[in-house]
């Protein structure tokens, strides 16, 4: 009888190694191969133990390095070696992160698995930016939405449920049809001048924000040179960036006792 190995799928979180869960931290240290996505952090990848066979799937926006039917592939066949596999994915397997297809992969193959949660890249975009997703009297539902699609199919979503002031939005995977957002979003009836960020590199230390009202941003976006990842985020709630940041003040204070220590 073949002998079946056990994945655990992990989310790794958005990118700040100290953000990954004690469970994702235990599984790495005790896997046989690991198999990560490009959004996974060098740091994260620096706590896999040495002699851990490490396989990258990398995928970036437009050009699927590795197809998803090949990504089951690897896994499944990794699996039915009898090793213990972690397939670590860029924040949350369940957020965009199609980990659902590679579970149904691992069903239809009979072989054992684990779902192990990740803070996903819009919690820990919008907590290292200041932006809390949801705020009393300003805020009482968040919209998580993605505007990449497969086979570059048009991006059809229903606007006018999505364009709802009273909401906070997030859009993962937006840059490349950013501008076809805004003016969906825009002639479906949301203010124009209503807040909107940017956020590149979220949690880690080269994290860039930036702050325009909905119709600049994606001018601002392009001013500052930002390129994916960067996560989106509108509504009310960016307002109060500015007052609730405490990350981007870390960061500076740790640029100036790097350059104090050297002057």
């Amino acid at each position: 009888m073949l002998n079946k190995g056990f994945v655990s799928l992990v989310g790794a979180g958005p990118g700040d190694a100290d953000l990954l869960t004690i469970k994702a931290l235990r599984l790495l240290r005790a896997a046989d191969v690991v198999v990560y996505d490009r959004l996974v952090s060098a740091d994260i990848l620096e706590l896999i133990p040495a002699g851990v066979s490490r396989i990258s799937v990398a995928k970036s926006p437009g050009k699927h390095n590795v197809p998803q039917d090949q990504i089951n592939e690897i896994i499944v066949n990794l699996a039915r070696s009898g090793r213990r596999i972690v397939r670590l994915k860029g924040g949350d397997p369940y957020m965009f992160g199609r980990g659902g297809e590679e579970v149904l992969a691992l069903k239809q193959h009979n072989i054992p698995f684990e779902v192990v949660p990740g803070i996903t890249a819009a919690a820990g975009c919008s907590a290292y930016s200041g932006i809390p997703l949801t705020h009393r009297g300003i805020s009482r539902r968040v919209q998580f939405i993605t505007a990449h699609f497969n086979n570059d199919e048009p991006v059809d979503l229903n606007w006018h449920s999505i364009a709802d002031p009273d909401s906070t939005l997030v859009i993962y995977m937006g840059l490349a049809n950013l501008p076809l957002v805004i003016s969906s979003l825009i002639e479906a009836g949301l203010p124009a001048s209503i807040p909107a960020a940017a956020v590149q590199n979220g949690t880690t230390d080269t994290q860039q924000r930036v702050i325009a009202p909905l119709d600049q941003l994606n001018s601002a976006i392009h001013e500052n040179g930002m390129k994916a990842p960067v996560m989106i985020i509108i509504g009310e709630v960016v307002s109060l960036a500015e007052e609730l940041d405490w990350f981007h003040h870390a960061l500076e204070e740790t640029v100036y006792e790097k350059h104090a220590i050297h002057s």
